[in-house]
């Protein structure tokens, strides 16, 4: 063997005795590098998943949220229209009881001759229906003289001095009648109440 052949071999020894000693510490950074990728993917997926599940949640309580609300504008409706449906003929009635209180005081007047005496008994008769067709439809004359003085149910317009105790903080007289329409009081009655 010639100095360069010993040369050339010399040199492609060390070569490989250095690409040996390398590749260990090649191998050992790419293994280092496949060990923190899958830790930092997996710690990524986990944060994501954690990310979304959060959302989830908060989509699903905004879902139950307005469901809820749904519901409950549902329901509101529905009183309210139960409502209308059981008042409804509360406006007609308030613009009847005027008529109802000309007629009783028609009623009120003396007569003395037939034809006026005739005249009264139509009155009264129309006034007898008037009543009648008010109570088929919930509407009912709230009862004033003579009982406790109720600001629900009557509307004091005068007092008067109380001639016993058990008078007192009770209706003398009623001025104009009050009506309660259903369970709602239609015309509070006007009273005099005595003190």
């Amino acid at each position: 063997m010639s100095k360069e052949e010993k040369t050339k071999k010399d040199v492609d020894e060390n070569q490989r005795h250095s690409e040996k000693t390398q590749s260990p510490k090649t191998d050992s950074k790419s293994e280092a590098n496949k060990k923190t990728k899958p830790e930092t993917s997996e710690t990524k997926i986990k944060e994501k998943l954690t990310k979304l599940q959060a959302e989830k949640d908060d989509l699903e309580d905004k879902f139950l949220r307005s469901q809820a609300e749904m519901q409950n504008m549902q329901n509101r409706y529905n009183n309210e229209r139960a409502q209308l449906i059981k008042y409804e003929s509360q406006s007609l009635a308030k613009d009847v009881l005027p008529a109802m209180d000309n007629l009783e005081r028609a009623l009120a007047t003396k007569v003395d001759d037939e034809a006026s005496k005739q005249l009264k008994k139509g009155v009264q008769m129309t006034l007898d229906s008037l009543v009648k067709a008010m109570k088929d439809h919930g509407i009912s004359e709230i009862t004033a003289e003579g009982v406790k003085f109720d600001p629900n149910l009557h509307q004091a317009v005068q007092t008067v001095a109380a001639e016993n105790d058990d008078q007192k903080d009770h209706v003398v007289r009623v001025l104009q009648k009050g009506y309660l329409y259903k369970d709602r009081t239609l015309r509070p009655a006007m009273v005099v109440v005595a003190q």
